[in-house]
């Protein structure tokens, strides 16, 4: 192919391959932080932003830059790319990337090198194997790691890398380019024309073992299905079966947002914040089947590797991702495949057969507002009492706003008491699986600051939904600068501060090990009039009546963010009784 010009440039570099793979599989934005030496794909994003192909969105922080690349996929299933420049660009990305990771979300990350005739010579951030070594640092936390050091690697290693992102277990993989490597003209279209092709392929199933649980299931007297995130694909599926088969329901807490909470078969989330009729319904003597949907078995989704209620022989597993199954070597039963191809299987084959008489499960007892599942201290979500207890302010959340709105909570305490008194389900009719669940979390890694970037990512791919971002003062004051992309892009993202003056999280832990209480004070900060001072919509929230009395048709509207700083009970206890249990080595 000729290489082409625009306006004296050319335009046919490695980064305009590189955004025309991107255009190829539909994505959108790429995120990052410029610098000289990423300078060739920032140019070649330019000139796709001319043509209406993907965009640069410029992050405050690179971190920032990973954690909206993974926003971004978490609500359309495309793939998230984020970059940085050389030396300490390329280490500031670290910890997205490992969230990514650990959380097993497909980013390509690309990072810049100095030019490869510097190498070794003390170039300005020098990253290379001479200097600090940022491809040795980025090894354990990508599934593919790779240094461009010729233009015609640059293809087969692009397509290699984004193969390799969506495999089982899908995750992080980075591409380190030098820059001279990067102003390589390419001279030639896409190679890998049917890449998007290749990754639809489905994994399937194993037959046998398909047949095995059917026959498993078909016996039971009564089964309990615990769905975690990668149930997302089949969740509509799942719930169908389970209420023709009257079998009960729990969640993970990354499967929070799956089951509708006035299910009248859905017994609340297990694990980290977790509901006690969750471990009820799987402790029950009765119970002689768990089949485990789409998660690992970390210390949060396991109940902290609790062997009464889920690791032991009554448990089948069933996950797209092998690795899920080291943690599950008790189970009867482990049926690796796609979640939705194996549910249209189970419920092919239930249609086709009379089932079995299930055991009705134990009717339990309605609590607040119909709810199938009890929750700790169930008044507080009554009360109205000033400061605003957060049990009462999560349950006023879903009244508040609109019922798409989608919820994106922070580590700490904003995900604990999200997991166990914020109740969400859009009961509209969508099919799409990354539009059905509205609440979001960053698990087993569990970031400070990741919902505050993550819901930048979200709303950029969500225009049409509002997006609440709830997060901890500790957390904004570490990421907050983030709520500026959100200014410039013009989100109508609203951002919830949990104001309680300190690392809530840490108090409270301390408190219920007993450890000394040192280390989580804070400053109190008006973080309505830091909004306001860099342009956003900022309002204090001191009672359940200025809550009330927000116009949130227009904060859900307006182009750009809200920040509501909302301040809360200090001395509230957050649903953490689980993670300290287990930091005092209790089983």
């Amino acid at each position: 192919m000729t290489v082409r010009q625009e306006q004296g440039v050319l335009i046919d570099e490695l980064g305009d391959l590189l955004t025309a793979y991107l255009e190829k599989l539909g994505i959108e934005y790429v995120f990052g932080v410029p610098g000289g030496a990423i300078e060739p794909l920032l140019n070649a994003l330019a000139r796709s932003a001319r043509r209406g192909g993907p965009r640069c969105v410029v992050c405050r922080h690179e971190t920032g830059g990973a954690f909206m690349a993974d926003g971004y996929y978490s609500v359309t299933g495309k793939m998230g790319v984020c970059f940085a420049t050389t030396g300490p660009g390329a280490t500031n990305l670290v910890t997205g990337v490992a969230s990514a990771h650990a959380n097993n979300v497909p980013l390509l990350v690309i990072t810049a090198q100095t030019a490869l005739n510097t190498f070794g010579r003390g170039a300005l951030q020098e990253s290379s194997c001479t200097g600090t070594d940022t491809l040795s640092i980025f090894e354990s936390i990508t599934r593919y790691n790779s240094l461009i050091s010729h233009p015609d690697q640059f293809e087969h290693k692009l397509a290699a890398a984004i193969i390799t992102a969506h495999r089982s277990p899908p995750g992080p993989v980075h591409l380190s380019v030098p820059v001279d490597v990067m102003k390589s003209l390419s001279g030639r279209s896409p190679q890998y024309r049917n890449l998007p092709e290749l990754l639809a392929v489905s994994a399937g199933f194993d037959r046998p073992v398909l047949d095995r649980f059917l026959l498993l299931l078909g016996q039971s007297r009564q089964t309990v299905f615990v769905l975690g995130n990668e149930s997302e694909v089949a969740a509509k599926s799942i719930v169908e079966l389970a209420t023709s088969l009257d079998i009960p329901l729990v969640v993970t807490p990354s499967g929070k947002g799956l089951v509708d909470p006035c299910h009248p078969l859905f017994r609340g989330a297990v694990g980290f914040a977790g509901h006690a009729t969750a471990v009820e319904t799987l402790r029950d003597p009765a119970v002689d089947l768990i089949v485990v949907i789409g998660t690992g078995l970390g210390e949060w989704a396991s109940n902290g590797w609790d062997s009464e209620a889920m690791l032991n022989e009554r448990m089948v597993h069933i996950s797209p991702v092998e690795n899920h199954f080291l943690g599950s070597p008790m189970a009867r039963l482990h049926l690796r495949g796609d979640i939705d191809l194996v549910f249209d299987e189970v419920q092919r084959h239930f249609r086709s057969t009379q089932p079995p008489l299930k055991l009705a499960a134990e009717p339990v007892t309605r609590t607040v507002d119909g709810y199938c599942f009890a929750l700790d201290e169930p008044q507080s979500c009554t009360d109205d009492s000033t400061p605003i207890l957060p049990q009462r302010l999560m349950a006023e959340l879903p009244r508040l706003f609109p019922a798409n709105t989608r919820y994106f909570a922070d580590s700490g305490n904003s995900f604990a008491w999200a997991v166990h008194y914020l109740h969400v389900h859009d009961h509209s009719d969508a099919t799409d699986q990354h539009t059905t669940r509205l609440f979001r979390a960053s698990l087993d890694f569990a970031s400070m600051g990741w919902a505050i970037a993550s819901s930048v990512g979200a709303a950029l791919a969500l225009r049409d939904s509002p997006v609440v971002c709830i997060t901890g003062d500790g957390s904004y004051l570490m990421a907050g600068q983030e709520i500026s992309v959100a200014i410039q892009e013009q989100l109508p993202l609203i951002y919830l501060i949990l104001n309680d003056a300190g690392y809530g999280m840490v108090k409270h832990g301390q408190r219920l090990t007993g450890a000394e209480q040192t280390g989580f004070e804070l400053p109190f900060i008006d973080f309505a009039a830091m909004a306001r001072a860099m342009g956003v919509e900022g309002h204090v929230i001191e009672s359940i009546d200025d809550l009330q009395a927000l116009d949130i048709n227009h904060i859900c509207n307006r182009p750009g963010p809200t920040l509501l700083d909302v301040r809360i009970d200090r001395e509230a206890k957050p649903p953490i009784g689980l993670r300290t249990r287990i930091l005092r080595g209790e089983s």
